[in-house]
């Protein structure tokens, strides 16, 4: 056998009464979906339950597996000291998992979570389930920083485990929706909060994988989800099937999105299978982000793809433009995946002109920048590059005088001197811009307020091009 089915189930401790204490009947809907969900379950009598949880160990390039025989844990942390879950692990199907992993390059293992206690994400499907079976034994996986068809593969080597042991398995997709639905809600909020929620079940309840897969992080990250990427590796766990799905319920009285979802698998159907797709799909994006690049992007990936490949810098071009034979500080960013690769830069020209500032930067950004380890050459097809060239530093009285999307920021104060960019993804307001840059520069807002000296810029974006002259 292999997965029989999965559900896609919300973690909120107060849906248990010892926790709600009465606030759980808010949620009734999500609680009467979720004992049929797991009633459900049970009656496939399943001989292991894999579940991914976004609250276990966490990397950011690889899946974490609990390891040992058995684990157990308590709703102390949510005031409720007696209520506790146990589970017996299945440590021959992890063994399997992490080797089906390894056999395609994808790390995943134990690593960081001996003798782990069982977290919420676990404990509350399993409350549930238990109510109507103990006779399971558990596969506790985590998500990681890795892109989404990554994880998606990790979920195919899932199924193949399942397969080559023989195992009856249930596949939990532990994770809430977006954080972010009301303004009462203890996140807060913001409009991509219910328009993620919308689209997630939508694709979820359709058994729109790709959809799901190609979500925009500019969507998911402001609707300050934790699900999603559960959610990516339950859709490869059941690559190649059909499947009759039920949205079970969806609520959220709190200000968090809870959705109950099944998906029985009912037979082979190799037409739902999602890799080979969204690989085409980014490929024609990385086509259309390259035909659009500008001069300076274009210039920044053509060194960082030389000296990966070579060792050695190319050449600066022969016939410069009259932008380009300019003198100015210019940083060079490297995306991948969504999140930052490297970045390095220049407050102030150091070379002759701006071309020779690219190809420096970009070698640093690619192979010095000390909180990543080097970018190699099976990462090149997956970087997205920005290139920002900066004007002279224009001194301003305060901080009533910045532009979070106009204008980068430096900070001086005494010795110490820190940049921020204009017009960052998360950086939204002038408060959020110096909080960040005087966090991480370790001054204090009154000590960036003594000195602030603003970048005027114009910003023009070509795709993945950013050029700020």
């Amino acid at each position: 056998m292999s997965i029989l089915a999965a559900y896609v189930l919300p973690h909120p401790p107060l849906i248990l009464p010892e926790v709600g204490r009465g606030e759980e009947r808010k949620i009734q809907l999500t609680v009467n979906a979720y004992e049929r969900a797991m009633k459900e379950a049970a009656e496939q009598k399943p001989d292991t339950v894999i579940i991914a949880s976004p609250h276990t160990v966490m990397y950011a390039d690889y899946f974490h597996i609990a390891p040992g025989e058995e684990a157990e844990g308590s709703f102390a942390q949510f005031g409720a000291e007696g209520v506790t879950v146990a589970a017996r692990y299945d440590a021959v199907l992890a063994k399997e998992i992490e080797m089906e992993a390894g056999d395609i390059g994808i790390e995943a293992g134990p690593v960081g979570g001996r003798n782990a206690a069982l977290d919420h994400a676990v404990m509350i499907p399993l409350h549930f389930l238990y109510a109507h079976t103990r006779d399971v034994r558990v596969v506790r996986l985590g998500i990681s920083g890795l892109s989404p068809l990554v994880h998606y593969k990790f979920g195919r080597c899932i199924a193949r485990a399942a397969q080559t042991l023989g195992r009856r398995a249930i596949f939990i997709a532990s994770g809430d929706l977006s954080h972010k639905l009301t303004p009462e809600g203890p996140y807060g909020f913001a409009p991509e909060g219910p328009r993620f929620d919308k689209a997630c079940m939508k694709y979820l309840e359709e058994g729109d994988f790709l959809k799901l897969l190609r979500m925009e992080r500019t969507l998911y990250e402001p609707a300050a989800e934790c699900g999603l990427r559960t959610f990516w590796i339950m859709a490869g766990a059941l690559d190649g099937q059909a499947l009759k799905i039920k949205k079970l319920s969806y609520q959220g009285p709190f200000g968090v999105g809870y959705g109950v979802v099944s998906l029985r698998v009912t037979r082979a159907d190799v037409r739902r299978s999602f890799a080979e797709r969204y690989e085409m799909l980014e490929r024609r994006a990385q086509e259309e982000r390259r035909a659009a690049e500008d001069e300076y992007v274009r210039l920044a990936r053509h060194a960082i793809e030389t000296i990966v490949t070579t060792g050695k810098l190319p050449e600066r071009p022969a016939n410069l433009s009259s932008e380009m034979a300019e003198r100015a500080g210019v940083f060079v960013s490297l995306k991948k995946d969504g999140e930052l690769r490297g970045c390095t830069g220049t407050f102030e020209p150091t070379t002759k002109n701006i071309a020779e500032e690219i190809l420096q930067n970009a070698a640093s950004a690619a192979l010095r920048d000390p909180r990543f380890p080097p970018v190699k050459k099976e990462e090149l097809d997956a970087l997205v590059y920005s290139v920002d060239v900066l004007t002279e530093p224009e001194l301003v009285a305060g901080a009533d005088a910045l532009d979070v999307k106009k204008y980068g920021v430096i900070v001086e104060y005494r010795a110490r001197k820190g940049l921020l960019l204009p017009d960052l993804d998360g950086v939204d307001t002038v408060e959020e811009q110096l909080r960040r840059l005087t966090r991480r520069d370790g001054l204090t807002r009154t000590e960036a307020e003594q000195r602030v000296a603003a970048q005027a810029s114009r910003e023009e974006r070509l795709g993945a091009a950013t050029h700020v002259i």
